[in-house]
C-alpha cells in the first residue's frame, strides 16, 4: 500500500474573499426626472452593499438617458461587459430586465456570454437569477415584453417628429459645409460658403466630382478648420443638396420599426416635407437647378454607356467586393472598382483594361470547355440532385414556417396587449412558454 500524505487546504472559509459584484442602472430617454432617477439607482446599490459580509460592490455602471434599444450607444454597459471579460467581476445586479436589454437578441447574447465566463446575473424586479439555467426561459419571455415596450416607446417619438414635420417646427440636427448650426438653425459661413459657390462653379464648367474632389485635396481645404479627405461621392452629395438654396428636405432617410433597426435611405416608403426658405442661401436656385440638370444629363451618358456592354455589374473587385464600374480613358475602356476611385487608401487594386479581362474570360471559356467532364459535369450532376432533394422537402418546410409564422404573430399581439395590462402576467407566461416549445420542436423537425 501506498503511503498516502494528507495536504491541507491553505485557505479557510474565514480567508475566502468576497465575491465581487457590479450594478448597472439606466434611465430611459422618456424619463420625467432622469437625473434624479438616476441618483437614487446610485444611492440603492451604494447602501445595498454597504453592510454585506459576502458580497463587495467593485463599480456602478450606470447610463443616463440613452436609449436601450442599441447596445452599441451604452458606453457603460460596455465598459462593465469589458470589465467582466478582464476577470474583475464575479456577479451582477440590476433592477429590471429592460434596464439591462430592450431586445430579447442582445439580453441572450450578453447573459450566454457572462454565464460562458462564470459571472451571474440577477434581476430584482422579475427575481431572476442566471445561475439557474432553468430561468433562461422567463429571461426571454421578460426580454420580449421590454422590447414590446421599448417599440412602443419608439412608435411615440415618431409620431411627435412626424407632427414637428408636418406644422413645420422641426429644427436642424446636424450643419453641412457652408454652414454652423446654432440652435437648430444654419447659420452662414462665410469662408466655407465661398468655397462651396466654387465647387458649383467648377461643376457647371465641365469639371467632374472626381476631379473637384482631388483640386480641394490639392488645395489644402478642410472642413471647420481641420484638414479632410474630399472624395467624389462628397462632392456629389454637396451638388445634390438643397440646403444650399435655403431650403431643407426632412425624412430622406428613416429607420425600420422592427429590430435590428437599420437606417435605410426613403425611396417612397414614407412621405417626406419640403420647407422652403428656412435660411440664407448660398448659391441662386437657377445656379442649383442648372447643376441637377447636368448631374441627371451625365448620368444618362454612362448609364448608355455601360448599359450595352456585356461586363456591366458583373465584376466585383477581390479585395473590397464593390462592384467594378467602366471608365473611359483617352478612347480606351478600363474598369474600376469604385472605392478605389472614391478612397485609393482603403482598396489597392488598380483599374483593369477591358482588353485583358476579354482575354482572361476566353481562357476561362476554353479550359471549360475542355474539361467539361471532370468539372461541368459533376456540377451539374449535384445542382440536379439538390434540386430534388429541395423540391421533396419544400411542402413540409412551408407547412412548418407557415405555423411558426402564426405562433409568433399570436405571441405578438398577446404581448401587445399584456404590456398595456389588458392580460394576466401568470397566464401569459404560461401561453408563451406552452408556444415556445411547441415553436423549437417544429424548427428541430
Amino acid at each position: 500500500m501506498p503511503t498516502v500524505t494528507v495536504i491541507q487546504p491553505t485557505i479557510t472559509e474565514e480567508q475566502n474573499t468576497k465575491i465581487r459584484c457590479a450594478a448597472y442602472c439606466r434611465v430611459s430617454s422618456d424619463s420625467e426626472d432622469q437625473l434624479n432617477s438616476f441618483m437614487a439607482q446610485t444611492r440603492y446599490y451604494s447602501q445595498f452593499f454597504e453592510n454585506s459580509e459576502t458580497e463587495e460592490l467593485i463599480d456602478l455602471y450606470a447610463d443616463e438617458g440613452i436609449t436601450g434599444t442599441r447596445e452599441d450607444k451604452r458606453d457603460e454597459f460596455q465598459r462593465m461587459i469589458k470589465d467582466c471579460r478582464k476577470g474583475r467581476i464575479d456577479r451582477i445586479y440590476t433592477k429590471s430586465i429592460s434596464r439591462f436589454a430592450r431586445n430579447t437578441k442582445d439580453c441572450l447574447k450578453n447573459v450566454r456570454e457572462l454565464k460562458s465566463l462564470g459571472i451571474t446575473v440577477f434581476f430584482e424586479k422579475e427575481n431572476i437569477d442566471t445561475a439557474n439555467m432553468t430561468d433562461e426561459m422567463m429571461i426571454t419571455i421578460m426580454g420580449g415584453l421590454a422590447q414590446e415596450e421599448s417599440t412602443s416607446i419608439s412608435q411615440n417619438m415618431r409620431w411627435s417628429i412626424k407632427k414637428r414635420m408636418e406644422n413645420g417646427t422641426m429644427k436642424m440636427c446636424n450643419s453641412v459645409f457652408g454652414y454652423e448650426l446654432v440652435n437648430g438653425e444654419l447659420i452662414l459661413n462665410q469662408d466655407e460658403a465661398r468655397i462651396v459657390r466654387k465647387i458649383f462653379d467648377w461643376y457647371l464648367n465641365g469639371y467632374g466630382s472626381e476631379k473637384i474632389a482631388q483640386m480641394l485635396n490639392e488645395m489644402g481645404i478642410g472642413k471647420r478648420g481641420r484638414s479632410c479627405h474630399w472624395t467624389g461621392p462628397t462632392v456629389r452629395v454637396m451638388l445634390k443638396n438643397e440646403k444650399y438654396i435655403g431650403d431643407q428636405l426632412f425624412q430622406k432617410r428613416f429607420t425600420t420599426t422592427v429590430l435590428p433597426r437599420k437606417n435605410l435611405p426613403n425611396r417612397g416608403e414614407l412621405p417626406q416635407y419640403y420647407y422652403t426658405g428656412c435660411h440664407e442661401a448660398v448659391i441662386s436656385k437657377d445656379v442649383f437647378d442648372r447643376v441637377q440638370e447636368l448631374i441627371r444629363l451625365r448620368g444618362e451618358n454612362k448609364r448608355n454607356e455601360s448599359r450595352g456592354n456585356i461586363l456591366s455589374k458583373k465584376i466585383k473587385c477581390g479585395e473590397c467586393g464593390t462592384t467594378f464600374r467602366m471608365k473611359n480613358c483617352r478612347g480606351k475602356i478600363y474598369w474600376v472598382c469604385r472605392l478605389h476611385t472614391d478612397e485609393i487608401e482603403k482598396c489597392s487594386v488598380k483599374p483593369i483594361n477591358q482588353d485583358n479581362i476579354h482575354s482572361a474570360f476566353i481562357r476561362l471559356c476554353n479550359k471549360l470547355w475542355y474539361n467539361y467532364k471532370q468539372i461541368l459535369v459533376p456540377f451539374q450532376t449535384a445542382l440536379h440532385d439538390l434540386k430534388l432533394r429541395k423540391l421533396s422537402s419544400k411542402t413540409q418546410v412551408m407547412d412548418i414556417h407557415k405555423q411558426t409564422a402564426k405562433l409568433r404573430e399570436q405571441t405578438h399581439v398577446l404581448a401587445r396587449l399584456k404590456t398595456k395590462g389588458f392580460l394576466d402576467e401568470v397566464w401569459f407566461c404560461q401561453y408563451h412558454l406552452t408556444h415556445f416549445i411547441r415553436t423549437r420542436i417544429m424548427q428541430r423537425e
